[in-house]
């Protein structure tokens, strides 16, 4: 071992246990003398321990440091396995939505099979990941892990996971309480149970570092390389993997989900000097466990402050988004320009069939209002009827809610992805519905308001502050897909992370936050509806009588500037029209996925090609789209409901998988 190594590894040692000495010190009473005596004295803790704060430190705060030390090496070495073997800097638990894929399993176990949570939980947890990766796989190629798209696959499959879980917990709300702190990742111990019962588990881990090391050094000679000194790829690929997955499971089970630390503990210890397997595996271990320590630390000291339970998931993913922005904008190779276009079409629309596609959304909106499931004389049967009054002041908003988030989003995708040259680009996938709605559950949480009442301003304050971070961040990378993505799931992690401490504090916002988020009409007054209404059709307005903007943006800069277009004002104005059309969306309905992405390319496929007649196609298609799911939504569980939002995530993001796909062939 080298001087600087020995120098690294025992100096973030120190820091270790630096941090751990202050992360015992928050919110305890006890003099260090005590604590002093009743470390020396461990085996004889429950006859020392006479006062209630003696009790809280050797019961609560000494097992919670010690489960933060053990979950964050454990993210830290099975981050640096995943970064190793797929050679990319950018895979973790995260972006490879396989905490998503534990995360629903452990949902379905607690609402539906709740007998065997306690003895089956890791099981299926890593059932969920196993299935996840194996998803993420086939959408990528096992032979293509190392660039870009394949956290993009993880990304697209998270956000479909999500949306199913969501719905899963809304329709058994009874039998989700207790999935709320569990989500949000807390390392919260009472007594040291947990930790008895994850320390085997984990044991495991020896076995990463008797077989890795070898295993990843060929694999940095490349797979033929690899191959040709005699190790089988496939098998060894898959089975490392497997383990890295059981014990992400494995903690994922014990504290919930927690995430970032594998995705920093890597790349910080490539930064700090690690250069061969071995090396890079114990000192991401190392630096997970140092990393979630202060992590923890600064959340109960969060806590202790604002009178309300942080979650450490919550805290990791504040430090862990804003560092996902920063490795994003390293130099980005080959693999991580995605070969993705908008779909090919054979067909050629004019503008006569425009009343047709309005004729369609007339009928969807016909079916909407009259036809209906009922119950009656205690048998739900479909019923073709006229609304009462009641009926018709619940459904007509309903309706017009839908109409307008639907258009509404989908013009807001056809322009991003005409301004910045991007087929991926939506306002959801690059965060900017997201930072509207960061915006609305941060006033929520931090000023009390009531997330249905909120206003467009703070949503489009959040919306353009998430614009004008992508603006500065892609004009380096000329804007590229992959960039621009990555800083829409870091912001959207980030979100999750908020919504997830909102939740976990279990007051009655909790179940409110959650059915807003799912994108539902179901509480929209008659006001409300009429002033997006209102808003949606001016800037729909606005964005067609500029849309020779767009086409000449659309040609190039350099082009429309030679035409005598003031591009910087055009660019601006159009990206302001997007904020706003989105916030006002958000603010009303709650985040809708995929609207912005799949109708833009719906228009494209059924032959709009020009602007002028991609924003109205896209318009009428959208608004389809919304009226169509929130139908459907409202009958298919009948008495029961899904939300609108919910059903768009999950088609939208089937279709963006296929998208990922049919790219890496053109590939």
């Amino acid at each position: 071992m080298h001087k600087y190594q020995i120098f690294r590894y025992s100096t973030t040692l120190l820091f270790l246990l630096i941090m751990t000495a202050m992360s015992a010190q928050v919110d305890t009473q006890i003099a260090l003398s005590s604590q002093w005596h009743l470390l020396v004295d461990f085996s004889q803790r429950h006859l020392l321990a006479n006062s209630f704060d003696e009790i809280m430190f050797v019961e609560s705060q000494l097992p919670r440091i010690v489960m933060a030390i053990m979950v964050g090496a454990t993210l830290g070495l099975v981050g640096s396995l995943m970064q190793q073997l797929t050679q990319n800097p950018l895979v973790s638990p995260l972006t490879l939505g396989t905490a998503s894929g534990a995360w629903l399993a452990l949902v379905v176990l607690n609402v539906w099979f709740p007998g065997f949570v306690g003895e089956y939980a890791s099981l299926a947890a890593m059932i969920g990941a196993v299935l996840t990766l194996g998803l993420v796989i086939l959408i990528t190629g096992i032979r293509n892990m190392s660039g870009l798209p394949v956290v993009l696959a993880g990304m697209a499959v998270n956000i479909l996971l999500g949306a199913i879980a969501t719905a899963i917990i809304l329709l058994n709300d009874q039998y989700a309480k207790n999935l709320f702190i569990w989500g949000a990742g807390d390392l919260a111990q009472n007594g040291w149970q947990q930790v008895q019962w994850l320390a085997p588990k984990l044991s495991v881990a020896v076995l990463i570092f008797i077989f890795a090391p070898r295993i990843l050094s060929l694999l940095r000679m490349g797979q033929t390389g690899a191959a040709a000194r005699g190790l089988n790829i496939v098998p060894a690929f898959l089975g490392l993997f497997a383990l890295g997955l059981w014990l992400v499971a494995s903690s994922i089970t014990a504290v919930g989900v927690i995430s970032f630390i594998g995705l920093l503990a890597p790349n910080i210890a490539r930064q700090l000097g690690a250069r061969t397997p071995k090396d890079e595996l114990f000192y991401s271990m190392l630096l997970g466990a140092l990393v979630l320590v202060a992590t923890d630390a600064l959340a109960m000291l969060l806590s202790t402050y604002t009178f309300d339970l942080v979650p450490s998931g919550t805290a990791a993913a504040l430090i862990g988004a804003p560092a996902l922005i920063w490795f994003t904008r390293r130099k980005m190779g080959a693999q991580d320009q995605l070969s993705l276009t908008l779909p090919k079409s054979r067909y050629r629309m004019t503008p006569k069939a425009l009343p047709w596609m309005a004729l369609c959304l007339l009928a969807f909106s016909v079916i909407s209002l009259f036809i209906s499931k009922a119950t009656v004389e205690q048998e739900i049967v479909w019923l073709f009827s006229f609304p009462d009054a009641f009926g018709w002041q619940i459904r007509w908003p309903r309706l017009l809610t839908s109409i307008a988030s639907g258009a509404g989003l989908a013009v807001a995708g056809v322009l991003l992805q005409r301004l910045i040259y991007n087929p991926l680009a939506s306002p959801d996938i690059l965060g900017i519905s997201a930072g509207a709605t960061l915006a609305l559950v941060g006033g929520t949480i931090f000023l009390g308001l009531n997330i249905f009442d909120g206003t467009p301003a703070i949503a489009f304050i959040g919306s353009m502050s998430v614009l004008g971070l992508l603006l500065i961040l892609g004009k380096r990378h000329q804007y590229a897909p992959s960039m621009l993505v990555l800083t829409g799931i870091a912001l959207t992690a980030l979100i999750e992370a908020m919504v997830q401490f909102a939740l976990a504090r279990g007051d009655e916002t909790s179940y409110t936050i959650l059915s807003w988020l799912a994108g539902s009409t179901y509480r929209v007054t008659p006001v409300s509806a009429l002033v997006l209404t209102a808003a949606v059709v001016l800037l729909i307005g606005f964005a067609l009588l500029t849309s020779r903007w767009l086409t000449l943006i659309s040609a190039g800069r350099e082009f429309a500037k030679a035409r005598g277009l003031n591009v910087p004002r055009a660019f601006i104005s159009l990206l302001c029209c997007v904020a706003l059309l989105c916030a006002i969306v958000t603010a009303t309905m709650g985040p809708v996925a995929f609207v912005g992405l799949l109708a833009p390319h719906m228009a494209v496929i059924l032959g709009a090609k020009k602007a002028e007649l991609q924003i109205p196609t896209a318009a009428l298609l959208g608004a389809s789209l919304m009226v169509f799911s929130d139908w459907l939504g409202q009958n298919l569980v009948y008495p029961s409901q899904i939300a609108a939002g919910t059903l768009v995530a999950i088609v939208g993001g089937l279709y963006f998988i296929v998208l990922l796909i049919q790219g890496r062939r053109t590939a």
